[in-house]
């Protein structure tokens, strides 16, 4: 199952108003966009490429929980307080994003009501997917051959 895109999620006045807000750029393939643990005060969209997020495993690489793509939303932990981000990214490889400083959009979200409803439905929503994503993802890699096994 995809993550919802901001397309099919939220009403199109609601999109027209945060697209009013968004600025282009780029990434080239390994740039590191954000660490586990940093202050969240943007959030993407991706249009074009590819950007891992991964999780820090202690004594092991970071485990990759998900590879995102187009229409895609890049960032979740902005819309939630303390606004720190729970997992890291990196183009794989070139990537168009339209930005959106998330201080901005909270507070649009503050003034309309209705708006912050649609965004925070939308966020959460893919916040249940990439949990679900992580979970099972972490399962593959780490747990005993079998243990995400149902008899």
């Amino acid at each position: 199952m995809n993550t919802p895109s901001m397309l099919r999620a939220l009403p199109a006045d609601h999109r027209q108003r945060l697209m009013r807000l968004a600025r282009e750029v780029s990434f080239p393939p390994g740039t590191r966009i954000f660490n586990e643990g940093a202050h969240a005060d943007q959030f993407w969209i991706i249009r074009t490429g590819s950007i891992e997020l991964d999780t820090h495993v202690p004594g092991r690489r970071s485990a990759v929980i998900e590879t995102l793509g187009h229409n895609e939303l890049l960032g979740c932990s902005w819309c939630f307080a303390p606004h720190v981000w729970h997992l890291g990214a990196t183009a794989t490889t070139p990537v168009r994003a339209y930005e959106f400083d998330a201080t901005a959009v909270r507070s649009m979200c503050r003034d309309d009501p209705a708006l912050g409803q649609a965004v925070t439905q939308w966020v959460g929503e893919v916040l249940a997917h990439r949990l679900r994503s992580a979970s099972t993802r972490l399962l593959d890699l780490y747990a005993p051959y079998g243990a995400g096994s149902t008899v």
